[in-house]
């Protein structure tokens, strides 16, 4: 019984990531306490990403998939550790670094599967949207890193809480990829500027590839 729910559950991998990812990219739409969302609800939707990120590793025995077993370990226990390390600075620039190494890792096993099949069906659609929601994750945290080395990087952020920059910089980045630009957040350094203006360009070069490939996908099932 618990075997055919693994394997139903394997089916459903990248409909699986795509929730994951979705409720930690914006479970902030029904919380008010940012506080609470720090201490509470960031650690259990890191866990929700780990179970969710799980199955497209099953099976696979390569060092690949050993690094994110233990690293997946190391980013989990992070966000539990800032209550009591909230105001050493260097905590968060490492929190940051990890959350980048463990999202980018994420999507380049993910842009393997996209290259590889010559069809197109539901996993191709879920995995092209989470690879979308995992260029906002790597953004996010890795102008988090920035901001938390300099507070002035950004104009117009929350910066009362960890979750209140977390929130804000994934509204950024957002608004960033969709090329909407509200400017009530805006960078406020050269560095953050030009990694700005680099995440732009990447999610339109990336927006642009995701549809040759489903172009492709789609002519060679025809």
């Amino acid at each position: 019984m618990s075997e055919s729910i693994i394997v139903k559950l394997e089916k459903r991998k990248y409909e699986l990531l795509l929730f994951a990812l979705a409720q930690h990219l914006f479970i902030g739409i029904f919380l008010t306490d940012l506080d609470f969302y720090t201490r509470v609800i960031w650690p259990v939707n890191m866990l929700l990403l780990g179970l969710g990120s799980i199955f497209m590793f099953t099976g696979k025995h390569s060092w690949r998939h050993w690094f994110r077993n233990i690293h997946f370990i190391v980013v989990l226990l992070l966000p539990v550790g800032i209550p009591f390390f909230k105001d050493i600075p260097w905590y968060f620039t490492f929190l940051n670094i990890n959350y980048v190494i463990f999202f980018t890792f994420l999507f380049l096993e993910l842009l393997r599967f996209l290259l590889r099949p010559g069809y197109i069906n539901s996993d191709i659609i879920s995995a092209s949207v989470c690879g979308y929601f995992l260029l906002i994750e790597i953004s996010t945290f890795l102008l988090q890193t920035f901001e938390y080395h300099n507070p002035d990087s950004f104009k117009g952020i929350d910066t009362s809480s960890p979750a209140g920059i977390f929130i804000d910089l994934v509204y950024f980045c957002s608004i960033t990829f969709t090329s909407i630009g509200f400017g009530d957040i805006t960078p406020n350094t050269h560095t953050t500027k030009l990694i700005t203006a680099f995440i732009g360009i990447g999610g339109q070069f990336y927006t642009v590839v995701l549809v040759g490939i489903l172009i492709s996908k789609f002519s060679s099932k025809n």
